[in-house]
């Protein structure tokens, strides 16, 4: 299993990246994308795809990072064409929080698609999302691109069963963390009852929301992500062996990488 959405390049892992892989690889763990949030921090993520086995990386802005710029574009674009970079992102519209200020997360985010859509023919990648609170205001956007809806992934889903209809019509991935697993989230565990088996992930967004039975444990770590696995097919009442197999076939599938 790989964990499709971590961030290796964040502090806490900051001379760890080969023991927290070695730790993960212990555990079953065949590899990992670290994700970006800045167009700096993207070409970390591709310095540590580079020099580790079975690690790839994404290229994008985090909308709480919007504010950080100013934005150097052709960055992303150099990652995406690297090899061992398999999506844009992550991207997308976070309401959680008052800052940065929403009118800055959009035109960010409308400057960050226009780009892909700009260089998608040389790097035809698909893209990860961040939405937090913010389904209404993020899916009349994406809809309004050229993008492929199959090739979007709604990260660290949080919502609710009406809100996971909502891109499962629009036609994207779903993937979801440690948050499936804690007590106070019924109306993910709802959500992801209701996710088809093809178009479901796991990931751990590691350094955060460790999972149980480790929850409270700091950073979360890429070999946790086999307990939000176990706790997913407990909550769809599927087989494991089953749900592993299918979960391993859409990451292979979504990022074109293998599984295995």
């Amino acid at each position: 299993m790989i964990d499709s959405h971590c961030h290796l390049t964040f502090a806490d892992f900051a001379g760890k990246v080969p023991e927290v892989l070695a730790e993960a690889a212990d555990r079953g763990v065949t590899g990992c994308i670290t994700i970006s949030t800045t167009t700096q921090d993207c070409l970390e993520a591709l310095q540590i795809a580079e020099v580790c086995d079975r690690v790839w990386c994404s290229a994008g802005v985090h909308p709480l990072h919007a504010d950080e710029g100013p934005h150097q574009w052709q960055n992303l674009r150099i990652v995406a064409e690297h090899e061992k970079c398999v999506a844009w992102g992550e991207l997308g519209l976070d309401n959680h929080y008052d800052d940065p200020p929403t009118a800055v997360q959009h035109e960010v985010l409308a400057e960050q698609l226009a780009f892909i859509e700009t260089v998608n023919e040389a790097a035809d990648l698909p893209v990860v999302v961040h939405c937090r609170k913010a389904f209404d205001d993020l899916l009349p956007i994406l809809r309004a691109t050229r993008l492929d809806p199959a090739r979007f992934v709604f990260h660290c889903f949080t919502g609710d069963a009406d809100e996971a209809r909502k891109v499962l019509d629009f036609g994207a991935m779903i993937s979801f963390t440690g948050v499936v697993t804690y007590r106070n989230a019924p109306e993910v565990r709802a959500a992801a009852a209701l996710v088809p088996i093809d178009r479901i992930m796991v990931e751990t967004d590691a350094p955060f929301l460790t999972p149980e039975p480790h929850r409270g444990v700091r950073p979360c770590r890429p070999a946790f992500v086999w307990d939000t696995a176990k706790r997913l097919a407990e909550v769809r009442g599927e087989d494991f062996d089953t749900f592993h197999h299918a979960v391993n076939a859409n990451t292979t599938r979504f990022f074109g990488i293998d599984a295995h």
